[in-house]
């Protein structure tokens, strides 16, 4: 298990026994108080309980190193689970809106709202704070799971400020009907969230295009370039979990003996891994230039130079993501 793996993993057992905590609090809550509105933010709580459970096994899953079966490691489960997971926000969601419009039809005298308030209210303050350090988390090691745990954690905290709004409403006016009204509301953002959610797993698992990726990666190579990459095409970035997978093509000149190359394929790997970390898994597949080549060729001392340097093709997500060698043209 590398350590962002690692510190994945150990992150997301702390959402889990977190969750189940919050759990208890906004059921004890709701115990209390009666209210349809804090029911629902139980519900939602209890989604919160399985869909961190689901994420810890995701996480584990993903850090067992690669076998003959999984050449690629594991990484593609924390899509699965966090497509799981949104589609538990939103089966929440629509459980909130038929739990509210039966309240709504039948509202009932609330107790103790005070003693609700503060409940629910610490329960929104740690799971915001916890959902914010996941999702900082997710991003740096690259981990769809983790970041789909720490929105599910913060969508649980701004439905909870709404549901605490309403219940101070409620408190002041006595108006029964605000405390289904409340939950109808936010009911409707959650099942946004979960749609949100599962489209951006779903957009992992059928491999698609990470345009600010793919741009930071370009930026990043144009930075480090040198002389003897001629050029780079066929650029590919495939996420599996919190593993990259790059690879392309670099054209390096043609005189070069195997050695030569593999230095330069050594360069490569170290500059992109000192920037992105032990995420990274790099293939660089070498191609020796050609005589069209010197025209947008900046090595200075190349003994077998056929044409005059013209331009410098500046490489950007369009023109690498071709599987095409460069020329003058482009």
């Amino acid at each position: 298990m590398n350590s962002s793996a690692t510190e994945n993993f150990k992150f997301q057992r702390i959402i889990a026994v977190v969750g189940v905590l919050l759990f208890l609090i906004k059921i004890y809550a709701w115990y209390k108080t009666g209210s349809v509105a804090i029911l629902t933010d139980a519900l939602e709580s209890t989604i919160n309980v399985i869909a961190g459970l689901i994420g810890l096994y995701s996480l584990y899953l993903s850090s067992l190193p690669r076998d003959q079966n999984h050449p690629y490691g594991h990484g593609k489960v924390e899509f699965i689970s966090a497509s799981i997971e949104g589609a538990l926000i939103s089966i929440a969601g629509v459980v909130i809106i038929y739990e509210a419009i039966g309240e709504l039809q039948n509202p009932k005298t609330l107790e103790k709202l005070d003693l609700g308030l503060i409940l629910v209210s610490i329960t929104a303050f740690v799971n915001y704070v916890l959902g914010y350090f996941a999702i900082q988390k997710g991003k740096k090691n690259n981990s769809l799971a983790l970041i789909a745990s720490g929105k599910h954690l913060q969508t649980d905290t701004y439905s909870t400020i709404g549901i605490i709004i309403g219940l101070i409403i409620l408190y002041f006016t006595k108006i029964a009907w605000i405390d289904s009204v409340t939950a109808l509301i936010f009911a409707g953002f959650i099942i946004y969230t979960g749609y949100k959610i599962v489209r951006e797993s779903i957009s992992g698992i059928m491999d698609e295009t990470d345009e600010l990726l793919l741009k930071e990666v370009v930026d990043f190579l144009n930075e480090e370039r040198r002389p003897n990459w001629i050029d780079l095409h066929n650029l590919r970035i495939i996420k599996y979990g919190s593993t990259l997978h790059f690879d392309c093509h670099m054209t390096v000149p043609w005189y070069f003996n195997i050695e030569e190359g593999h230095k330069e394929v050594d360069a490569l790997e170290d500059a992109v891994k000192n920037h992105f970390g032990d995420r990274i898994e790099l293939f660089v597949h070498l191609d020796a230039c050609k005589e069209y080549s010197c025209k947008i060729c900046t090595k200075t001392d190349c003994p077998v130079r056929q044409h005059p340097f013209e331009e410098k093709v500046e490489w950007t997500v369009a023109n690498v993501s071709l599987n095409k060698k460069h020329n003058s043209n482009l």
